[in-house]
């Protein structure tokens, strides 16, 4: 079972070529400025809100930067990189209490005029922001001249008491298991294995298995705001990242500074909503891709269903002596429709496929799931689920789930059954209850927030920025939309969006809402 990670296009190239083979004070205006101005950010206005009443062994904790070790199989970054870890409450409710440390990774402003410290969240819920900070680094040189570029791997990720639910010959045993179950016997090991993984993940957390909430993760934020010395939060969320930046600004209002909110997460969706909105946002790239090498998206939709179902009934040989399952399958069409330039790699798969060869598609998805040549996997869906395993409240039932399924079928005979079913068995049996139905995003005060929609983006699509926008509030949320392809926009491509995000982040004009970059 696999949920499609909510990632910024930056992490999906990277999986793809794995597929292959103590700061100052804070200088920044409160993003005020308006489309032709400038708000020069030399001083910064303290919070109007006091701040939150924590310990000082919190509030006063210097930070011991350091160089960065290697972590998994990365290696350690070179250059101005350091990480040092930041004490925050296991319980938030009881900041006294018990703590546990968060892995950071900072590289200083590199020019003169310096704004403060710029958070980096890059999506998932689940991935990592210290090893990812330094590879997305090439993509904002700009804000580098001005900013200190931090990121930070949260709560139950990588090195902030990462969480790991199952080890890798599992996992590799899980990918037999049908997330699109036909019989009683695939539909009980589909349920089965859910509720495995739970129990797996509760013995692996323990006590952090109900403390890594996305509201747990933002009010982690205003803890490093504090300690970097920021008077307000200056952040650049992506993906699942936008939720994140979303229930900040909800919890925090007056301490918003320059908040960009990238591929925006629809915060109006439930569960099941979630699940549409991806059905129809990989059904509307897969329709591009196919529109792009000349095919008609009704047929060519068709021929990809019919060979899931050949795929379903009887799994495809590979060079490695694997199997390629209807699963995999699925998830190695999902990969390359995070980034237009790794269509041609899809289309030479798919051809594969046809042909009895289901070599490149498991290599795609074995990209996709982390699965190095060695069988290691990582653990970034892990993480995720216990996150949005936490954050959700609703738990369709498989009877719920079964009567939704032919909705799902035809928003996309590709995907919907996959994420019809996933409704269901991706929280079933968890073993801690969700808390809430859709995330409080509004944020009544705050300073202007932009987010940026793309009207080809599979993984959120673009309708979730108007939607976040409404529900941040009137004078808060300011929409900005590209009409591109992939997952982000943000050094996609895109001057018109990189000039206008860059002039938000840097002088702070605020372009008018609605603005549409072709």
């Amino acid at each position: 079972m696999r949920r499609f990670l909510r990632w910024t296009a930056a992490v999906a190239a990277a999986l793809l070529m794995a597929g292959c083979g103590g700061g100052s004070s804070d200088g920044g205006g409160n993003g005020k400025g308006h489309e032709g101005g400038e708000d020069k950010g030399t001083s910064a206005a303290p919070p109007s809100a006091p701040a939150t009443d924590l310990p000082a062994s919190l509030t006063s904790q210097r930070l011991d930067w350091h160089g960065c070790k290697a972590t998994g199989d990365s290696p350690a970054p070179s250059g101005d990189w350091r990480c040092a870890t930041l004490k925050v409450p296991l319980d938030w409710s009881e900041p006294d209490g018990a703590t546990i440390g968060l892995a950071l990774i900072r590289a200083r402003a590199t020019g003169g005029n310096r704004i403060g410290s710029l958070l980096f969240n890059f999506g998932g819920p689940g991935g990592s922001g210290r090893e990812m900070m330094p590879y997305y680094a090439a993509t904002v040189p700009k804000l580098r001249e001005r900013y200190d570029l931090v990121s930070w791997d949260p709560r139950g990720v990588g090195a902030s008491e990462g969480v790991r639910c199952r080890g890798d010959r599992q996992i590799e045993a899980a990918e037999d298991v049908d997330a699109t179950p036909d019989t009683p016997q695939e539909e009980k090991a589909f349920f089965q294995d859910a509720t495995d993984f739970g129990k797996g993940c509760q013995k692996a957390a323990g006590k952090l298995l109900a403390h890594v909430s996305t509201t747990d993760t933002a009010r982690d934020m205003d803890l490093m705001r504090q300690v970097l010395g920021d008077a307000r939060m200056h952040y650049f969320g992506i993906s699942y990242g936008t939720e994140l930046g979303g229930v900040y600004a909800h919890l925090f209002p007056k301490r918003v500074g320059r908040l960009i909110l990238d591929a925006v997460v629809d915060p109006t969706a439930d569960t099941v909503g979630h699940a549409e909105n991806q059905t129809r946002g990989f059904q509307r790239a897969l329709d591009d891709y196919l529109r792009s090498t000349g095919q008609n998206p009704e047929q060519g939709t068709r021929k990809i269903a019919a060979l899931l179902r050949r795929i379903d009934a009887r799994p495809l040989p590979t060079s490695s002596g694997r199997k390629l399952t209807e699963t995999l399958a699925v998830t190695g069409i999902v990969l390359p429709l995070y980034s237009e330039s790794s269509w041609p790699r899809l289309t030479a798969a798919l051809d594969s496929a046809q042909k009895a060869d289901g070599s490149p598609l498991l290599a795609l998805a074995d990209g996709y799931n982390e699965r190095d040549s060695s069988g290691r996997y990582g653990t970034t869906s892990h993480s995720q689920r216990v996150i949005s395993c936490l954050d959700e409240k609703e738990r369709p039932t498989p009877a719920e789930t079964k009567k939704r399924l032919a909705q799902f079928e035809r928003i996309s005979p590709v995907f919907g059954d996959f994420l019809g079913w996933d409704t269901a068995g991706w929280c079933h049996d968890w073993p801690v209850p969700g808390q809430y139905t859709t995330p409080e995003v509004s944020a009544p005060g705050a300073a202007p927030i932009l987010l940026v929609g793309n009207t080809g983006d599979p993984a959120t699509p673009y309708e979730g920025a108007r939607r976040m926008a409404d529900e941040l509030g009137k004078g808060v949320g300011v929409e900005l939309t590209w009409r591109g392809e992939g997952h982000g926009s943000y050094g996609n491509g895109s001057d018109c969006v990189d000039s206008t995000v860059n002039a938000y982040l840097l002088n702070g004009t605020v372009p008018k809402d609605g603005k549409v970059c072709s």
